[in-house]
């Protein structure tokens, strides 16, 4: 199948994965370009227990990340433009739930394992040290099950995924800022995936103007043409990538992969897609939320939590897979400790 492809300023070119090694910053991407094939669809089902989630297949290519001056609510953190190539993956269909972290952080007595001593040294999955118990209610009041998770830690989100990685031999991760911004267009090279009306966002998202003043349930809202859920609101989504204001000034045209490394910093970093509590503007595509302090104000401990926010009730994660990972994200784990600032 060929696609006759011209790059424009917004234009988005599908990469054959077979060809990808051949696609330098130097290729001709404007020439006629195969269309990637897409990786399967498949269901991972967390080991030892009933509850499952899907991974969506995203084909590589080529777009424009960052928007254009004149789109409407635009920050300057989103700029300049730039393109960049992305190596096919799998997305998560969802938002991470309760169901699934709950696996993680609860489901093996994980509050009150702090009170006893382990009988022997645990090795594997097992030795991935587990959040400590919340200040209270974790969800809020908001409900768990197929509830999106909310106010956790980007260290909480990381190791998750390394302790799923674990647990079913697959690596999974969060997803860098490229990565977000690439699947949340889905191709599209407007403000939102399915345009540029703000008054459509009540059919794909929930945002401060139809929430209710709560996050819901996974899934609930019109899909993108990729078959994502929950790309425009519900709960804003950490990415790998600290967050640096500059850093679209820093990276080179067509560069393949680019992303930001955590390092042990604890904050800024980047959350994408806005969330029930945001007005429309930041559920745009581009737009970019660096994560701070203020998230945990309220939070007596000290040192504070690396697990658990007091005031982030908006921001949850959706995990990725890479079809072939980029070396320098090979053996990615968090840094952060107690000891972090």
């Amino acid at each position: 199948m060929v696609r006759a492809a011209v790059l424009s300023f917004f234009s988005f070119v599908p990469i054959p994965i077979g060809l990808w090694c051949l696609a330098s910053p130097s290729s001709n991407v404007s020439q006629a370009t195969t269309v990637a094939a897409t990786p399967a669809t498949y269901t991972e089902t967390v080991p030892g227990t009933k509850v499952s989630f899907e991974m969506v297949g995203i084909p590589g290519g080529v777009f424009v990340m960052g928007s254009p001056n004149g789109e409407p609510g635009r920050a300057e953190d989103e700029g300049p433009a730039h393109q960049v190539r992305i190596a096919p993956f799998w997305m998560e269909r969802t938002e991470a739930t309760w169901d699934e972290y709950d696996a993680f952080a609860f489901a093996q007595g994980i509050a009150s394992a702090a009170t006893r001593a382990p009988a022997a040294p645990p090795s594997g999955a097992d030795a991935i040290t587990r959040p400590s118990p919340p200040y209270g209610d974790e969800s809020f009041g908001f409900g768990k099950g197929n509830q999106p998770v909310i106010n956790i830690q980007h260290h909480a989100a990381m190791e998750y995924a390394r302790w799923l990685s674990l647990k079913t031999g697959r690596v999974y991760r969060l997803p860098t800022e490229a990565e977000w911004e690439y699947a949340a267009r889905a191709g599209s090279t407007t403000a939102y995936e399915f345009g540029d009306e703000a008054a459509k966002l009540d059919d794909y998202g929930w945002s401060a103007r139809n929430s209710g003043g709560r996050p819901h349930p996974v899934g609930q809202k019109l899909a993108s043409r990729w078959g994502l859920s929950d790309m425009h609101g519900n709960v804003a989504e950490w990415c790998l990538d600290h967050y640096d204001p500059r850093q679209y000034t820093r990276v080179a045209p067509l560069t393949l992969g680019p992303v930001l490394l955590p390092s042990d910093r604890r904050y800024p970093y980047v959350a994408r897609g806005g969330s029930w509590d945001d007005p429309a503007s930041r559920l745009r595509s581009a737009a970019r939320r660096a994560s701070s302090e203020d998230w945990n104000r309220r939070d007596p401990q000290s040192p504070q939590s690396i697990w658990w926010f007091t005031d982030a009730t908006f921001v949850g994660f959706r995990l990725v897979r890479a079809v072939e990972e980029q070396d320098d994200l090979k053996g990615l784990r968090s840094k952060i400790t107690p000891a972090s600032r």
